[in-house]
């Protein structure tokens, strides 16, 4: 059953103007989502309810959680601004809303939010407080539902709180695959592109894919990155048509990307979104069938 148009789980405040950073992440949701409307990419905003510190503490330690949202304790930006800590449950209820849906629908959801992968059970850093992945699986646990998940962590970098939190907490049940922790370069970009709908393969009897379409795997990124624009297109083509081929539902977020021009603008990180909602367009509504997407760009 092919969807009239992609899920996406967006609340104003999960945006935030400044977190007082050198990454953008914090901003993007606002922009990315307006990026897609005017790209005319058919979305279906749906409002995103902040998770709970119930919900939160499921894959975080409460003192933790509660120092955070406090302002007690710094975030991922290494501050305790305010306007930060309160866009926080909505960026994790937005992943939390996404998982569901895409269960409900047997296809597809988007999270346009960001910051998830380095905050471990107890702590935060590299721009990620929670964890909106674990915050996720955890909660559809406690609803009696995804008992197997797998998660695609296709970011520049090492899901390092993922697996802190998987181990902690002796989760099972959760595949983690983490492009970060392989040391991957230029010259793996094609065999790793050979090798993706194999491994996604294996994955066929999960109830559900998380996946970090992390821009800031771009040859270009400031902080990293090992694949060209035509890549990453690839890429993303590559993990929304093998989930389609072997039924497995698909929740999908940004994840990191730190390009940007001299004035500060990030329209190449804006781009490579695009390709990512553009992708999951064409595989997943009935919109690229009647012709009304562009190829990536």
């Amino acid at each position: 059953m092919q969807l009239h148009a992609v899920p996406v789980f967006h609340d104003d405040r999960m945006a935030v103007a400044d977190a007082q950073s050198f990454s953008p992440s914090a901003g993007k949701p606002a922009l990315v989502v307006r990026d897609w409307i005017d790209a005319g990419l058919p979305i279906d905003l749906r409002p995103a309810v902040a998770a709970t510190p119930e919900q939160l503490s499921l894959a975080h330690d409460r003192r933790f959680v509660d120092g955070v949202l406090s302002g007690r304790l710094p975030n991922g930006f290494g501050n305790t601004l305010a306007t930060v800590a309160q866009s926080l449950p909505f960026t994790n209820g937005a992943m939390v809303a996404a998982c569901r849906e895409a269960l409900a629908n047997g296809r597809v959801a988007c999270a346009p939010v960001s910051g998830f992968h380095h905050s471990g059970y107890a702590f935060a850093g590299d721009f990620c407080t929670f964890n909106g992945l674990m915050v996720a699986v955890m909660t559809l646990r406690r609803e009696g539902a995804a008992a197997d998940v797998a998660i695609l962590d296709l970011d520049q970098h090492y899901g390092n709180g993922t697996d802190d939190i998987i181990r902690r907490l002796g989760v099972t049940g959760v595949d983690h695959f983490t492009s970060g922790g392989h040391g991957y370069t230029e010259g793996h970009a094609e065999p790793f592109l050979a090798e993706l709908p194999g491994r996604i393969r294996t994955w066929a009897g999960c109830s559900l894919l998380l996946y970090q379409a992390g821009a800031d795997a771009h040859v270009d990124d400031p902080l990293g990155g090992w694949m060209t624009t035509e890549q990453l297109a690839r890429r993303d083509r590559l993990v929304f048509q093998t989930a389609a081929a072997i039924g497995l539902p698909v929740a999908w977020n940004l994840a990191g990307g730190y390009q940007k021009d001299a004035a500060g603008g990030i329209a190449a990180v804006l781009g490579i979104h695009r390709n990512t909602m553009r992708a999951c367009v064409d595989v997943y509504t009935t919109a690229a069938a009647a012709g009304h997407t562009a190829p990536w760009r």
